[in-house]
């Protein structure tokens, strides 16, 4: 049976969107994943220029949705893993069945400034650390090592 992934940040506009695509491009056939945001909004361009150039996804037709809506629905995972800064991920509700509650830090690609260019290099900088961190959890949950191998750098709860 496959674990149910959530990822969470502000917006649900790149962070977690990327995580989610990654995710399902990746373990598509370990995991059902979704992602939500706090104060849900457009998806970032950049974003889905990123995906688009570096995975060949597509998620220009993604939504943007709420994570409370989603809590209120009963929905359940098995993980839930933010990748917004700490004071943020502490606004994740606890979900039934929750299993483990795991916390990425990520710089906000919708605080970056400069020129469109530094913009797409600065927020490319980000989505490859994510990559890094998805690889990770692909790779620990495939060899059954997830519960007791968490990487030091994940804030577990």
């Amino acid at each position: 049976m496959k674990k149910k992934v959530l990822f969470i940040c502000i917006h649900n506009s790149a962070r977690s969107q990327i995580a989610e695509a990654l995710l399902k491009k990746y373990a598509n056939d370990l995991f059902e994943v979704q992602s939500a945001g706090f104060e849900p909004s457009s998806i970032n361009p950049i974003a889905i220029e990123l995906l688009q150039k570096e995975e060949n996804i597509n998620i220009s037709n993604n939504s943007s949705d709420a994570i409370f809506e989603l809590f209120k629905q009963g929905r359940h995972f098995n993980l839930v893993i933010t990748v917004c800064d700490e004071g943020n991920a502490q606004r994740c509700p606890i979900f039934p069945g929750l299993n483990y509650r795991i916390h990425w830090s990520f710089e906000d690609p919708s605080s970056i400034e400069g020129t469109d260019e530094q913009k797409y290099e600065k927020v490319k900088e980000i989505y490859l650390l994510i990559k890094k961190e998805v690889m990770n959890f692909i790779y620990l949950a495939k060899n059954e090592k997830l519960k007791e191998n968490f990487p030091f750098n994940w804030k577990i709860e």
